[in-house]
């Protein structure tokens, strides 16, 4: 008896344990995807409009001989094009900005700037085509055309999800940033000047001692 109730502890300590580790794993996992959300979220907003384009258009794939006649023959009030080349070039912009700034920069500036300026601009521009291009009605064309309008809208909305995300995970990466500072008592404006200015104020104390 004695052998099986230190058998059933050592196994409820073993899935305690097991249970301990996979909570563990998925926290850290969460934290990684919350860590990298700029770096996923430029993936996504380049990869997903291309993507709902691609099938609004099918059966016939988007190609870069397709890319280049659609380019020939745009026409803001119908063609669907810019839409996908406005989200890989936000997204471009945005990175650029996000892998040239370090902690301080993060916190406030030029990322939340970049980002906030580039989005607003996205949804200002698709706002204004989308009113074009779903301003007139179409009537008939059967399940494809259905299909196609379907896609078409997922991509609008995309394409405005994204740009507002850009914004919150900027938001939330400067805030982030700004309580890293806090944390270890380190004020913004103060970074450069401890860098530049800190060795010689402490030869300044040095000698005001040796003075003394």
């Amino acid at each position: 008896m004695k052998q099986m109730g230190v058998f059933k502890e050592e196994r409820s300590k073993r899935v305690l344990r097991g249970v301990k580790t996979i909570f563990f794993l998925i926290t850290m996992f969460i934290s990684l995807l919350w860590f990298s959300a700029p770096i996923l979220l430029v993936i996504a907003d380049t990869l997903l409009p291309s993507a709902l384009l691609s099938a609004s258009i099918s059966p016939s794939p988007l190609s870069l001989q397709n890319i280049s006649s659609y380019l020939i023959d745009y026409d803001f009030r119908v063609s669907l094009i810019d839409i996908p080349l406005i989200s890989i070039v936000r997204s471009a912009v945005i990175l650029c900005v996000y892998s040239l700034c370090d902690g301080p920069r993060l916190s406030r500036g030029p990322y939340l700037g970049t980002a906030t300026f580039c989005s607003v601009s996205s949804l200002i521009f698709v706002s204004l085509k989308a009113s074009y291009v779903f301003g007139e009605s179409r009537n008939g064309g059967g399940g494809g055309l259905l299909y196609g309008r379907a896609m078409e809208v997922a991509l609008f909305i995309s394409s405005m999800a994204l740009a507002i995300a850009h914004i919150v995970v900027a938001y939330r990466t400067s805030c982030r940033e700004r309580r890293k500072l806090l944390v270890y008592k380190i004020d913004i404006e103060s970074v450069s000047l401890c860098k530049n200015g800190f060795p010689r104020y402490q030869k300044k104390i040095l000698q005001e001692e040796r003075i003394k």
